[in-house]
């Protein structure tokens, strides 16, 4: 068992992050979403020291003073930032229109597994929405 657990063990570097990545980390840490254990526990990075370098290398908190300041980025930060931010939800654009590609497709399994049951089996499987009808027009059409 222990042997198992050493062979799936990875360690990574920064550079095993995307920047995109950091800088999300960083931005729910200090919006007050996450603290930064909370944020190495929820992504697995493996030592908190790690989002803590995040914290101080991006974030908006002067760790000489002690003091959290807004500091006037640059245009290129800013550019930086709004890169990241697009290639972000790029990617969370691509896993949702692959997540519904994937539910359209199962949808339309299920629709023919289910005429198949039906007809194999000569049963209805679906319900029909018919509204309900009063004991009196049921009578009406046993008759027709």
């Amino acid at each position: 068992m222990e042997s198992s657990q050493e062979s799936r063990y990875v360690k990574r570097t920064q550079k095993d992050y995307s920047m995109s990545f950091k800088l999300q980390v960083v931005q729910e840490i200090e919006h007050g979403k996450l603290t930064a254990t909370e944020a190495t526990k929820k992504y697995s990075i493996q030592c908190r020291r790690t989002v803590v370098q995040w914290l101080r290398k991006f974030g908006n908190f002067d760790w000489e003073n002690q003091t959290s300041i807004k500091m006037a980025k640059t245009p290129e930060q800013k550019i930086m930032e709004l890169e990241a931010q697009v290639k972000l939800l790029e990617k969370q654009k691509a896993f949702l229109e692959r997540q519904a590609f994937v539910a359209d497709k199962k949808a339309i399994l299920f629709d023919m597994m289910i005429d198949l049951a039906e007809k194999e089996y000569h049963i209805d499987i679906r319900k029909n929405s018919v509204p309900e009808q009063s004991p009196i027009s049921d009578k009406e059409n046993h008759k027709q």
